[in-house]
């Protein structure tokens, strides 16, 4: 017991979540000391390694700090997106490879659609009360909707993919309530959830997708919702197949009132089928940003989902922003229909680099893992070292820990900014840095 505070939770990623939430709620505060492991494992009635798995991935997320003998702490000045801070820098001279971000040579240019939607702007300027949904966006969104099998279901805009998908969360939970994500994943989404009063459940990932087992435990023991990245998984590559989205739709069939969140911000840069899932269960929500494709300073997603689902986000946008910037909604357009982006060449572009990465580590005996996307996943025995080792050989990796709860140890290559000749040089690095690890599941 902290004050008024009740640390709970039988697993470690319980306990951590529950420390999280205080910390975001103000229940505690910085430098306030928890309670020795030991103690706070018999409170809890777990063995003491729990508790210290939980202060362990407390610490990497910099919600919390250790001073050996004075015990464990708030920390004083707590991150507001802890797993944004958990990176490496590179110095000069050290190649970075751990930001996630697109090759800018595959971006298309911005300015001729911008000066066009301006154009459009000055002729029929937006003013308040007019509406918020820009109608060519939302129909060209919705005839991509249709080719791809996601179920009929209005649309709407949002400021990327996480704006969304906290808009739709926000929509139809409330705090404690529990949330399925993936593990390892996204880390803006798994700050989020916890800073949203919400319990993150972890559900591993192998290269098909979230495990449908897992996902069936998460939703027995009460998850009220679950967040599925379709395609280009970050950091894994994972890419939903055929086989694993009927074993997930069967699942969800047997929880109908789960809301279901999918995020397809792999959308333009991947060659894979999608294989959606949505449908299945009452509440549910589709996105797709422009992030990866078109730009990350585009901060624009269209969304669908349920009649419910899309008039509260939309119901909630206007009482904050009000709207996206139909400026901006008529940029993407332009994109769109002008064909600034050959989404299979630049799908083939990753696929190249990252494939050949793979079979480069494969040829030194490491196993990864990239089967869409940008990134590679590469499952280490000590994640610690190898970023400092791979960074001492001239190579800055995302460390796995901003991507993980439970899942065992890996770190995060991008290729995007990696040419022909680098495979072979990041493969040694990598292979002298982590050494033969074995891995068909990450969790």
């Amino acid at each position: 017991m902290l004050g008024e505070y009740r640390i709970e939770g039988r697993r470690a990623a319980d306990i951590s979540a529950s420390v999280e939430r205080a910390v975001g709620s103000g229940d505690l505060q910085p430098g306030q000391l928890l309670p020795p492991m030991r103690e706070l494992a018999q409170q809890l009635g777990v063995n003491p390694n729990t508790v210290a798995a939980a202060y362990r991935t407390l610490r990497e997320r910099g919600v919390i700090e250790t001073g050996g003998r004075r015990g464990s702490r708030v920390r004083s000045k707590p991150a507001t997106t802890a797993r944004e801070l958990i990176r490496v820098d590179a110095p000069a001279g050290v190649r970075d490879v751990s930001n996630g971000n697109p090759d800018t040579a595959l971006l298309p240019p911005l300015a001729e659609a911008f000066a066009w939607a301006a154009a459009r702007g000055d002729e029929e300027p937006v003013l308040y009360g007019d509406g918020a949904l820009e109608p060519e966006l939302a129909r060209r969104a919705r005839e991509a909707f249709d080719k791809d099998g996601v179920p009929a279901g209005p649309v709407t805009v949002t400021s990327g993919s996480l704006d969304a998908i906290e808009r739709v969360l926000a929509a139809h939970l409330k705090p404690g309530d529990a949330v399925a994500v993936e593990d390892p994943g996204w880390g803006s989404l798994l700050d989020l959830v916890p800073a949203l009063g919400l319990r993150t459940v972890p559900v591993g990932v192998d290269d098909d997708g979230p495990l449908p087992d897992d996902v069936e435990r998460a939703l027995s023991e009460g998850a009220r919702a679950l967040v599925v990245t379709d395609r280009a998984q970050n950091p894994t590559g994972a890419a939903v197949s055929a086989p694993r989205a009927r074993a997930l739709r069967k699942v969800l069939a047997a929880h109908k009132d789960v809301l279901l969140i999918e995020d397809d911000h792999g959308h333009g840069i991947v060659d894979l089928p999608l294989r959606p899932l949505a449908g299945v269960t009452r509440h549910w929500a589709f996105v797709r940003s422009a992030a990866k494709a078109y730009g990350p300073d585009l901060r624009i997603a269209v969304l669908t989902g349920d009649a419910v689902t899309v008039d509260r986000v939309q119901g909630r946008q206007r009482l904050g922003p009000g709207w996206v910037s139909r400026i901006l909604q008529r940029a993407v357009v332009r994109l769109w229909s002008e064909g600034a982006v050959d989404t299979r060449a630049v799908a083939a572009s990753y696929g190249r680099r990252r494939d050949a990465l793979i079979a480069a580590l494969a040829e030194r005996g490491v196993a990864a893992h990239g089967r869409s996307g940008m990134n590679v996943w590469v499952p280490v025995p000590d994640e610690t070292g190898a970023v400092a080792r791979l960074l001492h050989a001239g190579w800055a990796v995302a460390p796995g820990a901003r991507f993980r709860m439970g899942a065992a140890p890996g770190v995060r290559i991008t290729v995007s900014t990696l040419g022909e000749d680098d495979i072979g040089p990041v493969a040694d690095a990598v292979a002298s840095a982590t050494g033969p690890a074995p891995a068909r599941r990450y969790g």
